[in-house]
C-alpha cells in the first residue's frame, strides 16, 4: 500500500500522459487493463523517493574505495551506530549506492507542527534537513528546540505565515526546530541555514551537507550512466550543451582524467558560476564554461574561430551531450505538478533547436548523446524519430553500460531501435518498504538489481555521425 497518493496532475496534463503510454502500439502488446495499470503504477511510484541514493566518486582526486570507508564512517554517525551497507556499483566503477530505509510507519505525529513548501518537502524525502526558506507555516507556540512534525504542502495552497493549515498535507516526520516560530517570520531579515534538523525522517537518508565536498557528487543513477555513454576520452573536445549545475560536465571531464577540453554553456547567469565552482570544488580544470543561449552556438559561416567561446564553428567538436530542458516529469519525489499542457507541450520544439545545432557542431566520426529527466513520448522517443529523418548523417547505436530498459513504443521506431535506446521506468518494480532486516537478507546483487530499477523517470539516445551534415545522401 502506497505511504503517498499517487501524483497530483491537472487533468489535462494526466489525460496527456496516459495517451501517450496507453498509445495503439503499446495496447496492441500488452493489452488495455495491462497498460492501464502500469500507467497507474508509474503515478504512484513518481510521488515516492527511489529506493536508493546515489553519488558518483570524484576519481580525479580519490578513490571509490576511499570514500567508500569515509562513508561507512559518516554513516555510523549519522544513524546512531545503525548499519547501512554502502555498495560499488559493478557497472559504473565510479557509482556508490545506499539504500534507503522506510517508510517507516511507527513515527509519533507531535502537536507542534510545521509545513514546508513541495520542493523542500522533496528534498527532505531524500534525506535533507529543511532550511528556513522553505518553512512556509509553523505552530503558534514553536520555540527554538522543540520537537515538531514536518508536513509537506503539495499543493501550494498554504499562505506564508500561517499558525495551521488544514488543507491538502503529507507526513514527512519529524525534527528538532532550530528556529523560534517569531525568528522565521518576524520579517526582520531573510534567515538562511537550517530552520528544523529532522531527527525522524518517514524515509531514513543520509544527509549529504557538507559531507567529503570535493570528492563525491549527489546524483541520480541515470544521470551517472550518462557520461559513461557519451564514453569521453582523454584530448578530445567536449561540448556540453545544457550543462548547469555541472554534474555531467564534471563528470565528462573526470572520465577523460582531465586532459582535453569540456565546453559547458547555460544561458543562464547564475547556473554558469555554480558549473565553475563545481569545477572549481572537484579540481577539474579542462571545464571552460559559458554563459551562451545552447541555439545559438552554431556559427553558420566557415570561418576560423577567433575565439576559445561561443558560438563553435561547424563540425568542432568530437561528442556532445545534450542534456535537454525538458518537463522534469520523471523526477522522484514529486507529489503534484501545477504546469499546464502548454507547459509541458512547450520542451519539444526547443528540444530540437538544441539538437539541430548540436547535429551541426558535431565532428563526422563524433557521437552524440541525447538525454532527459522526463517520461513523455514526445521527449523520448518521438525525438529519436524526428532525430533520424531529419538528419541522415546520424545513426543510431547501441549504449553501453545498459542498466535501463528499451524504448518505449509509439513513436514509430523498429523494435531493433528500440534496443539501442535506454528508458528508466520507475514503475518496473513494486513499490518498496525495505526496513533493516530486509537489508540484512538481501544480497548485493538484490540490491543493485532493485537499484537499476527503482530510479528517477529517465532516456538515453545516443547517435553516431556517420558522416558530414554537408554530404548529400546518395540514396536521394
Amino acid at each position: 500500500m502506497p505511504v503517498f497518493p499517487k501524483i497530483s496532475l491537472r487533468p489535462e496534463v494526466e489525460k496527456y500522459l496516459k495517451d501517450g503510454f496507453m498509445n495503439k502500439e503499446v495496447v496492441n502488446t500488452l493489452g488495455k487493463a495491462a497498460a492501464e495499470r502500469k500507467f497507474e503504477t508509474l503515478l504512484k511510484h513518481l510521488s515516492h523517493p527511489p529506493s536508493f541514493t546515489t553519488v558518483r566518486v570524484n576519481t580525479h582526486l580519490t578513490s571509490v574505495q576511499h570514500v567508500k570507508t569515509l562513508l561507512l564512517d559518516e554513516f555510523q554517525k549519522q544513524f546512531n551506530g545503525l548499519s547501512v551497507p554502502v555498495l560499488q556499483h559493478p557497472d559504473l566503477e565510479d557509482v556508490l549506492l545506499i539504500p534507503v530505509i522506510g517508510p517507516r510507519k511507527n513515527i509519533k505525529k507531535q502537536q507542534c507542527e510545521a509545513v514546508v513548501g513541495a520542493q523542500c518537502g522533496n528534498a527532505v524525502l531524500r534525506g535533507a534537513h529543511v532550511y528556513v526558506p522553505g518553512i512556509v507555516s509553523a505552530s503558534s507556540f514553536m520555540k527554538a528546540g522543540d520537537v515538531i512534525s514536518v508536513y509537506s504542502d503539495i499543493k501550494g495552497k498554504c499562505k506564508k505565515g500561517a499558525r495551521e493549515f488544514d488543507g491538502t498535507k503529507v507526513f514527512l516526520g519529524n525534527g528538532i526546530s532550530a528556529r523560534s516560530r517569531k525568528e522565521i517570520f518576524s520579517g526582520l531579515c531573510e534567515l538562511k541555514g537550517i530552520g528544523i534538523r529532522m531527527t525522524e525522517p518517514i524515509y531514513l537518508s543520509p544527509s549529504f551537507d557538507n559531507v567529503l565536498p570535493g570528492y563525491l557528487f549527489l546524483q541520480n543513477l541515470p544521470s551517472a550512466v550518462v557520461a559513461h555513454v557519451l564514453h569521453p576520452q582523454p584530448g578530445e573536445r567536449v561540448l556540453d550543451l545544457c550543462a548547469a549545475p555541472g554534474g555531467k560536465a564534471t563528470h565528462i571531464a573526470a572520465l577523460m582524467h582531465d586532459q582535453g577540453e569540456v565546453i559547458a554553456l547555460d544561458k543562464i547567469p547564475n547556473k554558469v558560476e555554480k558549473i565553475k565552482q563545481n569545477a572549481l570544488l572537484l579540481g577539474l580544470n579542462s571545464i571552460k564554461a559559458f554563459c551562451f543561449d545552447g541555439t545559438k552556438a552554431h556559427k553558420h559561416d566557415m570561418t576560423e574561430d577567433t575565439q576559445e567561446g561561443p558560438p563553435f564553428s561547424p563540425e568542432s567538436f568530437d561528442r556532445i551531450l545534450l542534456d535537454a530542458p525538458c518537463s522534469g516529469m520523471g523526477q522522484r519525489p514529486n507529489m503534484a505538478c501545477t504546469w499546464t499542457l502548454k507547459e509541458v507541450m512547450s520542451y519539444q520544439p526547443l528540444q530540437r533547436k538544441l539538437f539541430s545545432v548540436a547535429a551541426q557542431l558535431l565532428k563526422p566520426g563524433g557521437m552524440l548523446v541525447y538525454s532527459t529527466c522526463t517520461i513523455t513520448l514526445a521527449e523520448n522517443e518521438e525525438q529519436v524519430a524526428w532525430a533520424l529523418s531529419t538528419f541522415p548523417c546520424l545513426q543510431l547505436q547501441p549504449q553501453e553500460p545498459r542498466i535501463g530498459e528499451e524504448g518505449m513504443m509509439g513513436a514509430g521506431l523498429s523494435l531493433e531501435q528500440l534496443r539501442q535506446l535506454q528508458r528508466f521506468d520507475p514503475s518496473a518494480v513494486p513499490l518498496q518498504d525495505p526496513d533493516q532486516d530486509a537489508l540484512r537478507d538481501a544480497t548485493a546483487e538484490d540490491m543493485i538489481r532493485l537499484a537499476n530499477k527503482d530510479c528517477i523517470g529517465f532516456f538515453i539516445a545516443k547517435f553516431l555521425k556517420w558522416k558530414s551534415t554537408s554530404e548529400k545522401d546518395p540514396q536521394k
